[in-house]
């Protein structure tokens, strides 16, 4: 298999998943609901069989409202894996050196592990000249967040955060990410988070920034690698993903088409 099929079939496998996707009805972390069994649970409660509630488009509507959760999920987990690939294979790095994560105490007193989705150790990065590039983009993007010159003199990296879009106003998941980069900071590493899309709440954006995150979007064209994540892709890491994304349209294209059809039929 060439490495572009590799790389499409970490995005291609995660996104079938979605096909198989069935309600759970709020009836816990099983495997969901068919159609037959959805239909009895409802006959069952004569409330919702007076309204109906048992019709096979209501189902379809459930379906179709889960999955279509899951789909840009599906696509984030993807992506996360493609990213993190990438940035192994431009920049000579192995598995666990990719990878970041640290162990926090629950109030309760348990240990947890938390994780991003990504690493870039600089005294990793074998090639001298991929190193320097990267370290540039490290300091040229700490400053523009205007991070304490010694602070960032001192980073050793910079760890991602990967999303396909962010437009969730999840009070919980920001102050998680926020903690994360007060984390990243404290063990020398620049905190980013990498958006696949330009879907982005302005709001988030602002917040993410203040709190100095280096965030990239996906814009095409700004010739900018501190804001755009195609660009930083390309000209930083040293692979052109906007061209791979265009290339490989068609087999995208096609795989969600075939998902949002078994979606949307009960």
């Amino acid at each position: 298999m060439s490495r572009e099929s590799e790389y499409l079939e970490l995005i291609l496998s995660p996104i079938r998943v979605c096909a198989q996707y069935r309600p759970k009805m709020g009836q816990g972390q099983g495997a969901g609901f068919s159609l037959p069994e959805f239909q009895k649970l409802y006959q069952a409660d004569l409330f919702y069989s007076w309204f109906g509630l048992d019709n096979q488009l209501m189902y379809a509507a459930h379906k179709a409202a889960g999955g279509m959760t899951s789909v840009y999920r599906q696509i984030g987990i993807g992506c996360e894996g493609l990213f993190r690939r990438i940035i192994q294979d431009e920049l000579g790095l192995a598995t666990d050196d990719a990878r970041w994560s640290y162990t926090v105490m629950t109030p309760g007193g348990k240990s947890r592990t938390l994780s991003l989705d990504a690493r870039i150790p600089l005294a990793k990065v074998p090639s001298p000249k991929k190193r320097a590039r990267v370290q540039t983009w490290v300091l040229d993007s700490a400053n523009k967040l205007d991070v304490d010159p010694a602070v960032a003199k001192a980073l050793s990296g910079v760890v991602f955060e990967v999303r396909q879009g962010y437009k969730s106003k999840d009070s919980k998941r920001q102050n998680a990410d926020i903690a994360n980069a007060s984390t990243a900071y404290a063990n020398g590493y620049l905190p980013s988070a990498v958006i696949l899309s330009t879907q982005i709440d302005t709001d988030i954006l602002a917040r993410y920034r203040a709190e100095k995150w280096a965030v990239l979007v996906g814009s095409v064209g700004a010739n900018d690698p501190l804001s755009s994540t195609y660009d930083f892709v390309k000209h930083v890491v040293g692979f052109d993903l906007a061209a791979f994304f265009k290339s490989n349209s068609s087999a995208l294209r096609t795989e969600i088409d075939k998902v949002l059809k078994a979606l949307l039929s009960p």
